[in-house]
């Protein structure tokens, strides 16, 4: 799986650095780095890693910024590294537009899954030769194409992070019903569901942001109070 994969190791500490790039390339993984957040959106740009991982805290620009920056053009998966265990920062990374968290120090076990599970989800949200054009999820005048991987709310089209889309296929693939957080987690992080409440709910609020009229007040995407979340048509 890891055969020709670029991915971007953004942080400014040469020994955590050093032993990402270890760990990666022992798992055949090609890497590049960066020493700052300016870099990180240069070489992300330039180079088109198939993911990039994120330390918040770096000169010049930080990873919040710099992956709120990336967002703007790009998908790419990215999984944010912080010293930092608190909820606030870890939704602060996701609001960013980060598609995991993870809190150092860490197993270099549980990097590699995070790093192979968030590829997995970008290779199928690209893989549009493997889908039928015609195959599309429609809930109200919402659209989910499979085929172009692309999110079409009212006629207007907007682009979504491989984990919004997982997401979204989830629930509009079953309109009317409701899941909890941790399914929604299992589903789509396929990893056991341990506190991840705020993680889910932030990426909830990002797609409600792409979708909604109002997303303070969603027509489509609603919660559930105290079980999960549900879509289905107003």
């Amino acid at each position: 799986m890891a055969e020709g994969y670029l991915i971007l190791i953004a942080d400014d500490e040469s020994s955590i650095v050093n032993i990402i790039e270890t760990v990666l390339g022992q798992a055949d993984y090609r890497v590049i780095t960066a020493a700052d957040g300016e870099e990180a959106c240069f070489l992300a740009e330039k180079e088109h890693p198939d993911l990039i991982i994120m330390d918040v805290m770096m000169p010049r620009c930080n990873g919040i910024v710099a992956t709120m920056r990336i967002r703007q053009t790009s998908n790419v998966p990215i999984l944010m590294l912080s010293a930092k265990a608190e909820g606030s920062d870890r939704v602060l990374g996701l609001e960013s537009g980060a598609d995991d968290y993870l809190v150092k120090p860490f197993y270099s076990q549980e990097l590699l899954a995070r790093v192979k599970a968030l590829l997995r989800r970008y290779d199928d949200l690209g893989s549009i030769r493997e889908t039928k054009a015609e195959d599309q999820i429609r809930v109200g005048d919402i659209v989910l194409d499979l085929a172009t991987k692309q999110l079409i709310s009212r006629g207007e089209t907007a682009r979504l992070t491989a984990t919004e889309f997982k997401i979204l296929q989830v629930l509009m693939s079953n309109p009317g019903r409701v899941y909890s957080a941790e399914e929604i987690y299992e589903k789509v992080w396929k990893s056991d569901a341990f506190a991840v409440e705020n993680t889910v709910m932030v990426h909830i609020s990002r797609i409600r942001e792409k979708l909604e009229v109002n997303p303070k007040k969603p027509e489509y995407l609603k919660v559930v109070w105290g079980i999960g979340y549900v879509f289905e048509a107003p």
